[in-house]
């Protein structure tokens, strides 16, 4: 019986954020793309995805606290399952006392007792990928890292992505032997399509895990090697929402790995980063620029054109304006993705001089200084 919690390396008294970390350390040491044509990999790979599918959900995790691999199966009843328990220690005693083995009544198989507790015997055991069950598991969601300019970020734009990405095969359609092969005895059940299981004093059969109860086997596909799987690159147009901020993941569903059993696939969530630009910023639900001026322009006041979100607008400069002195546009900023409310544009102004050796404009900047009414150094101190 397999232990899932030493598959993932965790305590049983684990997180879910241990749990969530220790799933994606193994998931980047044997994903299919790090590993190409490496069977035992991909193997690893699905076999900690389904672990992960169930320690990292508290409900299915609780039912394999209780009933092992048993409690996953779809349609299972814990209550019926739970008085089963019940009766069985209270057989197992009477057996002891007895000294002899009893069956369970009518029960006259593994899948038996299960036809009860999850409304399906024949397929109790999926034959894929030793995946208990005839559950369909929904494909895993896969985050993918973009980077975008800040302006795109702030205005949205639709892009296409090219991905490499893992795919049911097509050929054998996830069962990984040759559909139109030569068939062999199952080396498992010895060709019966049965193999034993023991539980307390009774003994059962359950359905092979590895041929599916055909009790053959066939050659393995060739196109994906017997995983079930290949990866192919697939070309995905996304549309990036106006007003994404660092970090912000965009859902792009059904895109991401695919299911298994028939479950639909995953999500593909695109983790937004966003590059620094030169003279724009992006703080909350606002933007900040820096826009120089002239020396006049600051002095005496005026009006000046600048770029915003909207396109060129006019900006009045007051009279005697400072550097460093902050001006406000309003509704000017960017879209908030969950409210489509807009922020405001504040804009600093940065006085620049002229770079000259003119002395008619060097004598001017100093008849300048007799008009400092004030020693404008007079709080910088230490």
């Amino acid at each position: 019986m397999r232990d899932f919690y030493e598959i993932l390396g965790v305590s049983k008294n684990a997180s879910e954020e241990q749990i969530k970390k220790a799933y994606r350390k193994l998931a980047r040491k044997w994903h299919p793309d790090i590993n190409p044509g490496n069977k035992e990999a991909e193997q690893k790979f699905k076999e900690i995805s389904m672990v992960y599918d169930v320690l990292g959900k508290p409900e299915k995790r609780k039912l394999y606290d209780e009933f092992g691999e048993d409690g996953l199966q779809s349609g299972f009843d814990s209550e019926k399952a739970r008085e089963y328990k019940k009766w069985g220690g209270f057989q197992q005693n009477r057996g002891d006392r007895e000294g002899k083995d009893r069956d369970f009544g009518r029960y006259q198989s593994y899948e038996d007792i299960f036809k009860d507790i999850n409304g399906d015997g024949e397929n109790f055991y999926h034959e894929y990928g030793d995946l208990y069950g005839s559950r369909s598991i929904t494909g895993h969601d896969i985050e993918y890292d973009m980077e975008i300019d800040l302006v795109s970020a702030l205005k949205g734009f639709e892009t296409e992505l090219s991905m490499q990405k893992q795919k049911i095969c097509t050929e054998c359609r996830g069962i990984g032997v040759e559909p139109h092969g030569q068939e062999g005895l199952c080396l498992n059940c010895g060709g019966t399509g049965k193999v034993n299981v023991a539980q307390g004093p009774m003994k059962f059969t359950r359905t092979c895990p590895q041929c599916g109860g055909k009790g053959k086997t066939g050659k393995p596909c060739s196109r994906c090697n017997g995983s079930g799987f290949f990866v192919d690159t697939e070309r995905i147009r996304v549309n990036i929402p106006q007003g994404v901020k660092e970090g912000s993941r965009v859902r792009i569903a059904g895109k991401g790995e695919p299911g298994m059993g028939g479950g639909r696939p995953g999500d593909l969530y695109l983790i937004i980063h966003i590059k620094p630009h030169p003279f724009l910023k992006r703080d909350g639900d606002h933007l900040f620029m820096e826009v120089p001026v002239s020396v006049g322009e600051a002095m005496a006041g005026g009006t000046i054109m600048i770029p915003t979100l909207d396109g060129q607008v006019n900006l009045k400069i007051p009279p005697q304006s400072q550097s460093g002195q902050t001006l406000k546009l309003k509704e000017k900023g960017p879209v908030d993705a969950k409210t489509k409310k807009k922020g405001d544009l504040f804009v600093k102004i940065i006085v620049k001089v002229p770079k000259t050796k003119n002395s008619e404009i060097l004598n001017a900047a100093k008849n300048m200084d007799k008009y400092y009414t004030e020693d404008i150094r007079a709080g910088i101190k230490l």
